[in-house]
């Protein structure tokens, strides 16, 4: 799936570019509605309204081509493939041409006399051209088929569990749900089967990708997607770190609340770290399902239903904040639900939200099903597809039409996820029943396991992986073994048996064939989530942040369309900064857990921690 990148010029931060860009702006004139008022500024309109025009159409024949690859995929049948290495070919050779190169940057020396709205626009196309500059053609040809084929094998890849096919969502349910401990060892095994299939294209497509991007300035591909921020790649680190080491303190008591937890749960004695074949995630990312919370468990209620009535509701609910009705062509061309079992093709299964033409053409791909990980999930995708059409106006520029920066959409959509759990939100739904008596502090747990928990993996396992990739030059030959260090240092999580270079389970998550180098979005996303949740309870519903419901909120949706209207042509300091009164840090999460701490700290005292210091 394609999306647009928040601009920057080469290593340089936007700021430096542009001092002040106004709230909005039709991006065929001077910006902000005004005429160009220079000769600089006409031959800047003239320029960017032309390039628009011919984007757009490469853009969607290329998105809706790679939207085939996702949803249809017959073995042997390389019909889509090619397609999509086509539309993907003659994008890049616009974004990448020459001529356009020469004419941003011409434009871009007279920076001064534009208009700002006009600089961001430029900018971002020259951001764009270094994915696929065609300065260098034969690496951005070998390029995009290394990526189609990677793609390909990443989706098309058949699991299987003792000699049978098993799906990817079966998988997660028997983690999620299994209490034998063989079983659930071989299961994780299994998981990991697609690692090997991938890491020859995963070598291949780092040298490919540095390359690509190093033709234009930037020192290596991690450091040009970190670029988006206005930050450079040790201070992205920084920053990610800074999260970290702000939720230590309770992540620790988390883990060794875990470790003691699970150890009595199979009868083993407590580990110094926790097995990963112990936890109910591929990747120890989310460890939500090791926690039930009475009066909250929604999955009898959701058996009842149907995976139609979910994603209903999920329309439903953005429509109470004063959204519009979907297009019809969302309906029409989404594709929302499992399979059947007789399908003679298979799709990509990691839910995802696209914007196909910049415009009104919205979709979603899910596998959705009736039970507690589809509600939040389809609640979560939703969020996407209404940031998209807020920002597809007259008002925002075609290539500003993303978010304020890529986190800001993760952030909307984890923000409605989270709502979408709270109990007086599910009491309001009909899903759990009013006079339940709920835990609270299992329910702030549950909440932790997942959010909390996904941070070490986030802003540490994964980031830095990324950047030991690309920007180390991490050899082949020490994937696994660095992977594996980083999971325990960040993490406090081994394998369950030693895993050698034979395996790459780093390479299992497919982020890093197919959305790479920009994984650190996500934990941005979880900390911008809590800000924006924050304030919507305590400023704008006057609700306990722990138990809110948004439903039927005007002044809710009010304030997520301020963030969400601009797009990219606002920069994403100043939006957040005037919404929520704070710059970025992940202080809104430690206070909202702060309950949880304390009682945490009762129940491991006499307990060994063993997490690692960061």
């Amino acid at each position: 799936m394609f999306s647009h990148r928040t601009p920057w010029l080469l290593s340089v931060p936007l700021f430096a570019l542009v001092s002040a860009c106004g709230g909005s702006g039709n991006g065929e004139g001077a910006g902000e509605g005004k005429a160009p008022e220079n000769a600089a500024q006409r031959e800047a309109a003239a320029y960017l309204a032309e390039y628009a025009n011919t984007y757009q159409g490469l853009y969607y024949a290329a998105n809706k081509a790679d939207w085939a690859v996702n949803t249809r995929i017959v073995e042997g049948d390389t019909t889509n493939a090619a397609r999509y290495r086509r539309a993907r070919e003659a994008l890049a050779a616009f974004e990448g041409s020459v001529d356009n190169i020469e004419r941003i940057r011409d434009l871009l020396d007279q920076r001064d006399q534009l208009a700002p709205l006009q600089t961001l626009q430029l900018a971002a196309m020259l951001f764009d051209a270094a994915q696929y500059p065609a300065t260098v053609p034969d690496l951005v040809s070998e390029r995009i088929a290394a990526e189609t084929e990677q793609v390909e094998t990443l989706y098309g890849f058949e699991f299987t569990l003792n000699g049978e096919p098993i799906t990817p969502n079966r998988i997660d349910e028997l983690l999620r749900t299994s209490s034998d401990l063989a079983e659930r060892r071989s299961v994780w095994e299994a998981s990991k089967e697609v690692g090997p299939a991938l890491k020859e294209g995963i070598v291949e497509l780092r040298g490919l990708r540095n390359a690509t991007v190093q033709s234009l300035g930037y020192p290596d591909f991690f450091s040009y997607q970190v670029s988006e921020y206005g930050l450079t790649s040790d201070e992205m680190l920084a920053l990610t770190d800074s999260f970290l080491e702000q939720l230590r303190p309770l992540y620790r008591e988390i883990h060794t609340w875990v470790r003691y937890e699970m150890a009595e749960r199979y009868g083993q004695p407590v580990p110094e770290m926790i097995p990963a074949d112990w936890l109910p995630n591929r990747w120890a990312q989310d460890w939500s399902a090791l926690v039930s919370v009475e009066g909250l468990d929604i999955d009898p209620a959701l058996g009842k239903k149907t995976a139609e009535w979910v994603v209903d509701q999920g329309e439903e609910f953005y429509l109470s904040l004063g959204f519009g009705e979907l297009p019809d062509s969302f309906w029409e061309l989404s594709s929302l639900y499992p399979l059947p079992p007789d399908a003679t093709y298979k799709k990509n299964t990691h839910a995802s939200a696209w914007h196909l033409d910049a415009d009104r053409d919205v979709r979603s791909l899910m596998s959705v099903e009736p039970n507690r990980e589809w509600w939040e999930t389809a609640l979560h995708e939703l969020g996407h597809i209404y940031y998209y059409i807020s920002y597809s106006t007259p008002e925002v520029p075609l290539v500003l039409r993303s978010g304020a920066n890529r986190a800001y959409h993760e952030g909307v959509g984890s923000l409605m996820g989270l709502a979408s759990l709270q109990r007086s939100f599910l009491v309001n739904r009909g899903l759990v029943s009013a006079d339940a008596e709920v835990d609270a502090i299992a329910q702030l747990l549950q909440e932790a396991l997942n959010y909390v928990v996904f941070m070490p993996f986030s802003a540490g396992t994964m980031t830095r992986f990324e950047h030991a990739l690309y920007a180390e030059g991490l050899p082949a030959d020490r994937f696994n073994a660095k992977w594996w260090e980083l999971v325990r240092r960040y993490q406090g999580v081994v394998p369950p048996a030693p895993r050698g270079e034979e395996y790459a389970d780093a390479i299992t998550k497919t982020h890093i064939s197919d959305d790479p180098g920009q994984y650190y979005d996500y934990a941005i996303s979880y900390a911008l989530l809590f800000q924006l949740h924050e304030h919507i309870a305590r400023e704008i519903l006057r609700q306990d942040p722990h138990d809110t419901d948004y439903w039927g909120s005007m002044e809710t949706g009010d304030f997520l369309r301020e963030i969400m209207a601009p797009g990219m042509s606002r920069s994403w300091r100043n939006v957040l900064q005037e919404t929520t009164g704070r710059g970025l840090d992940a202080q809104a999460m430690v206070e909202y857990f702060q309950p949880l701490y304390e009682w945490l700290v009762e129940q491991n005292a006499g307990r060994e921690a063993t997490l690692p210091n960061l």
